[in-house]
C-alpha cells in the first residue's frame, strides 16, 4: 500500500506528472481536489463561497487521511494549499510514503499560469505584474511546508517526460 503524493504550487505540474506516472506504472492516479468535488457534489469555489475555507480544510484533512489508508498503492495529487493547513506536511513523511516536491522558480509558474488565468478563480483578475508578485509571495510563505516532502524535483526548464523520469527513477 504505498502512497507516492506529489505536491507544490498550482501550475507545477502535479496533475500531469501523475497522470504520465500513472500510466508507467499501473498505479491509479486521484487529484485531491478532484475526490473532494465528486464527493461533495460541489466545486473547491462553491465549498469555499457556501461553508468557508475552514470546511473546506477540513474536508481535505479527512480525504487526505483516508486515501493514505486505503490499502491499494495510489498517487496522490495534492492541491497547493494542502501541506500549509491542519499539520498536513506531517503526513508526507509516513510508513510507505513517497513524496515528491515539484519545485518550480517563481518565473516558471508565471509562464504556466498567466496563459490560463481565467480557469483559476484565484488569480483571473491580477495583471501580470500583480500575478507575479501574488506567486513569489506564496511561494515564500508555503517553501516551508512544501520542503518537509522526502525529495525534491526541480522542474524548471525541463519537459514533462523529464519531470516524470525524475519521479520514476525515486521509485527504483
Amino acid at each position: 500500500m504505498r502512497k507516492i503524493i506529489l505536491l507544490g504550487y498550482m501550475g507545477c505540474g502535479k496533475s500531469t506528472i501523475a497522470n504520465r506516472l500513472s500510466k508507467i506504472t499501473n498505479i491509479p492516479f486521484v487529484d485531491l481536489d478532484k475526490s473532494i468535488e465528486e464527493r461533495t457534489n460541489l466545486s473547491i469555489n462553491e465549498i469555499f463561497q457556501k461553508h468557508g475555507e475552514i470546511y473546506f480544510r477540513k474536508l481535505e484533512r479527512q480525504f487526505f487521511v483516508e486515501l493514505l489508508d486505503s490499502p491499494e498503492d495510489l498517487i496522490i495529487g495534492l492541491g497547493g494549499g494542502t501541506p500549509c493547513y491542519a499539520n498536513n506536511h506531517e503526513l508526507l513523511q509516513g510508513k510507505n510514503i513517497l513524496s515528491v516536491y515539484l519545485k518550480a522558480s517563481v518565473d516558471t509558474l508565471f509562464e504556466r499560469l498567466v496563459t490560463n488565468k481565467s480557469k483559476r478563480p484565484i488569480i483571473a483578475n491580477k495583471t501580470d505584474e500583480e500575478l507575479k508578485e501574488f506567486i513569489a509571495i506564496h511561494l515564500f510563505e508555503r517553501s516551508y511546508y512544501y520542503n518537509q516532502a522526502q525529495h525534491k524535483v526541480v522542474i524548471d526548464g525541463k519537459s514533462k517526460d523529464e519531470t516524470t523520469q525524475d519521479i520514476f527513477a525515486l521509485l527504483a
